[in-house]
Formats: C-alpha cells, sequence, structure tokens
C-alpha cells in the first residue's frame, strides 16, 4: 500500500502519529462519537453493526455449544460483592458504586457491575442442588463499568459492550475442559471471522484473573507493536462455589462444590481490528464483520440503462444473502471510492455503459485495490471468491506483521535492548518468580509478560532477568 496513492487525505499517516491516526479513522469512518459522560462514547450505527456482526457469530457458536443466554442484573449489593474477597481486591480500584436511589441513601451501596460472577453465583446457589441440575452453562450480553483513569475509544472505556459467559461443572476435569473450549471457540473466530492470527496461552500467576485458579489468554498484534489482550478465559476451581456454599448431591448423594469458568469477549475487538488491518486510508474490515460487504458504485449513472442494472444486481446478491449497498447518490464516482475505502468495504463493484455492453463489471478489493473484469454471468460465485480473498490477504498480511513484530531475546541485555528499539513481542525465558516480571516492567517502562504459550519454544536455560534455572518461555509485550 505505500506505493499507492491515498485517496483520504484527512487521515492522519500511522507512521507519522499511531494514536492519532486511530482516532481520525474511528471518527471519520463514523463508528462512535465521544459522549459528555467522562469515559463513555456513542457507538454509532456503523460501529454498532460491526459489533451485531460479531455477536452473531459468536452467539450462534456457543448455542452450538450448549450455552444458554440469560441476563443479570445491573447492580451487586456490596455485601455480595464482597463474598469473595479475592475478586473484590483485584476489582476495588475500578468500581463505580450507587449509593443514593430518588431522594434517599441507600442503606447499602450497589456496585454497578465490573463483572458478574458474584450474581451468577448468588443464582446458581438456588438453580443448582444435583448432579442432574450440571452443567449450567450460561452467557450474557451486557453492559460492564470500570472506571478507567485514561480511555481510548473502544479499546478502553469506562462502559463496554461485552459477552460474559460463566458455567457450573460437576468436577474440575469438566470445567478445566470447557475453559480451554472457549478459549478455542475465541481463537478460532478470531481467525475466521476477524482474519487475525492469535497468540493463545496462560497468564502468570501476577496477571491472571483476580479470584481465578488459571486464566487462558488470546493476544493480538497491532500494526504499530503493542499487543491488545483481545480475550480471556478463566478456570475458578470451587472458590466461588465455596465462598456462596454452592452444592449438589452427586451420583452418590454425597454433598459437593461444583467448579466453576467465565470468558469473555468485549467491543476492545473493534479496536483490535481498526489496528490490525486499517491502513492510511482508513478502514479494512474482514468480509465476516463488515456491516456492508459489497457495495455498487454506478458510473455515469446519468445514462440509459446504467441505474437499473446497477439495481438488478444489487437485487441479486441481496438474494443471495450478501450485505450489499448500492450509492445512486450525485458525488463523484472518486468521491464514492474514497468513502467506502475509508469505511472499510471488502469489495467495490463497478458498471458503467461499456461494462453493460460486455456484459461484465468491476470487482474491486479493498486491502490491495486489486481489479478483477468478472462476467456478470455467475456473479456471486465470483463475489464470493473475491471475498474470501480479501479475508486471505488480510490475514496473511497480519501474520507477517506478527513475524515482522516478534523478537528473541537470550539473555538480559539483548531483553532491554529490543524492548527500547523493536516494538513488538519479545520471546524470553523466565524463571517463575514474579519479581523478576516486575523488574522488567519498571526497566523497561511497562514490557509486561503477556502469556506463557501452549507450545513453548526452548531458547535458552535461564532466566532472562536473573539467570536462574528457566521454567517457562513467555511471550512479552506492550500493551493497550
Amino acid at each position: 500500500m505505500a506505493q499507492q496513492k491515498k485517496m483520504v487525505e484527512e487521515i492522519t499517516p500511522m507512521e507519522e502519529d499511531f494514536s492519532r491516526w486511530y482516532t481520525d479513522v474511528v471518527k471519520k469512518a463514523e463508528l462512535m462519537d465521544y459522549s459528555s459522560v467522562k469515559g463513555c462514547m456513542v457507538i454509532e450505527p456503523y460501529g454498532y453493526a460491526i459489533w451485531e456482526n460479531m455477536q452473531k457469530i459468536l452467539d450462534q457458536r456457543f448455542k452450538e455449544t450448549g450455552h444458554q443466554n440469560v441476563y443479570m442484573p445491573l447492580f451487586i449489593p456490596e455485601s455480595l460483592l464482597n463474598k469473595e474477597k479475592q475478586h473484590v481486591a483485584g476489582f476495588a480500584p475500578e468500581v463505580a458504586w450507587v449509593t443514593q436511589g430518588g431522594n434517599e441513601k441507600l442503606e447499602e451501596r450497589l456496585c454497578v457491575r465490573p463483572t458478574s460472577e458474584t450474581l451468577f453465583c448468588e443464582h446458581y446457589k438456588k438453580v443448582i442442588h444435583s448432579w442432574r441440575d450440571l452443567p449450567k452453562l450460561y452467557n450474557q450480553w451486557c453492559s460492564v463499568v470500570r472506571w478507567e483513569k485514561t480511555t481510548r475509544p473502544f479499546l478502553r472505556t469506562s462502559e463496554f459492550l461485552w459477552q460474559e459467559g460463566h458455567t457450573m461443572h460437576a468436577t474440575a476435569e469438566e470445567a478445566k475442559e470447557e475453559t480451554l473450549r472457549m478459549l478455542h471457540i475465541y481463537a478460532d473466530f478470531y481467525r475466521d471471522a476477524l482474519a487475525i492470527p492469535p497468540v493463545i496461552g496462560q497468564k502468570t500467576e501476577s496477571e491472571k484473573f483476580a479470584g481465578a485458579e488459571a486464566t487462558y489468554t488470546i493476544e493480538a498484534m497491532m500494526h504499530n507493536g503493542v499487543a491488545l489482550q483481545g480475550g480471556t478465559s478463566h478456570y475458578f476451581g470451587d472458590g466461588f462455589a465455596r465462598s456462596f456454599d454452592i452444592t449438589f448431591a452427586d451420583r452418590n448423594n454425597q454433598l459437593q462444590h461444583p467448579f466453576q469458568t467465565s470468558w469473555g469477549v468485549s467491543t476492545r475487538m473493534i479496536g483490535g481490528v481498526i489496528m490490525v488491518h486499517g491502513d492510511d486510508n482508513g478502514l479494512s474490515l474482514p468480509p465476516a464483520i463488515a456491516p456492508i460487504q459489497v457495495v455498487i458504485v454506478p458510473v455515469a449513472m446519468h445514462k440509459p440503462g446504467v441505474l437499473e442494472k446497477a439495481n438488478a444486481l444489487f437485487e441479486t446478491l441481496k438474494n443471495a444473502g450478501l450485505r450489499v449497498q448500492i450509492d445512486d447518490s450525485e458525488q463523484s464516482p472518486g468521491w464514492k471510492f474514497a468513502q467506502y475505502e475509508m469505511q472499510g468495504v471488502p469489495l467495490r463493484l463497478e458498471i458503467g455503459p461499456k461494462d453493460i455492453e460486455k456484459g461484465q463489471c468491476v470487482l474491486v478489493r479493498r486491502p490491495d485495490r486489486n481489479k478483477t473484469f468478472v462476467p456478470l454471468e455467475g456473479l456471486v460465485e465470483a463475489v464470493r471468491e473475491q471475498l474470501q480473498n480479501v479475508h486471505d490477504i488480510l490475514y496473511k498480511n497480519a501474520e507477517e506483521n506478527l513475524a515482522k513484530k516478534t523478537f528473541v531475546a537470550h539473555n538480559h541485555e539483548e531483553f532491554l535492548d529490543i524492548a527500547a528499539n523493536k516494538p513488538g513481542f519479545i520471546k524470553a525465558m523466565w524463571c517463575g518468580d514474579p519479581a523478576c516480571e516486575e523488574t522488567l516492567k519498571n526497566e523497561t517502562c511497562g514490557v509486561k509478560s503477556r502469556c506463557i504459550p501452549f507450545e513453548e519454544e526452548h531458547i535458552s536455560d535461564t532466566c532472562v532477568c536473573c539467570g536462574k534455572p528457566a521454567k517457562h518461555m513467555l511471550y512479552w509485550g506492550r500493551q493497550y
């Protein structure tokens, strides 16, 4: 893309100022608007349509694995939240409290949910009595509030949309299987729908979710070398069940505590898609989540038959189940090309008088602007093929960026040098001591452990920080 003519001049080049580029894109593509409520945003129709497409795909996958949707209250009484001390301590700095209802001070503070483990546990205590009641496979689509000090649209806001799965199981083995099953559903979603290669693995003890025995993560590499935690899955053991006195009679009529999981992704994924696939011309959306998969631009539409043919093609593609839009406004074709390129529409279809004469149209791919002349006969198949090509191009580009921005550090000196000069992931060995994590974070102004991958490489025998025998290879990096 560097050699190609820039079509949207209003967007700051990402190499000049990545943060400003990101803000320009989310605003000019009309994904969101700022709200008078500090730290919150208005998700505009185009941005929300992206979320709806994400939601639809994931919801189907959840239901295919036996999960049911429920809805829990927005508020959590302080006494309920305090039943799991470790969990509360982890969220305390971000909690928003309601202290007054109408004109009266509340007898007990209400927390605006930052997450819903305690609410699900309260409910599970009422509905789980026997092994026949398990597993409980629930999911919730909702918003949560975490009082953030610094915010950025989609990446970190005080209120955000997400899904949170909460399940209960008869055995630890079943719960652990569920934890990893949902992690891999997320990983597949990143590959198949978002065209993003995920780095997956387990969080270290110091980085795991408050109250969890184990946390697993989806990590994605952005264009600028900063990592994004794109989703997490947690195994809680029976800790919450014990705190909430949730028991069930097993097959031998013995009382047992069930084992719990939770897992979630959020509108942060929209920010990830922008920063992985976007360029200096704006968004570049994977077809699976694009609100408009194909935009039809009639060329010389004032000439006889052009609009009629464009509308006929619109109906053909729409009836084939594609998300298609036709732009018959008075704007020039050049303006339309730039506009839809900025909005990241995967495929543009151009049709003019000469094309009609030849029984063809032009298909232009968003990522590389490749033009293909295709016969109108068999158009649906050609469009589907090009949409798959768009996905494959985006994935390949993201894979190349991940490879280019993944480095190996054999010792402390190499680690510090890479952290200072080469933005991206650092693969390096670790002894298992949280103190080394903290030391490296302080020495590098924020490079943290991202995850222990499921398939670890042997880089060296010693910890990159202290020189003691290494236990794990970690991915390290800065994060949004």
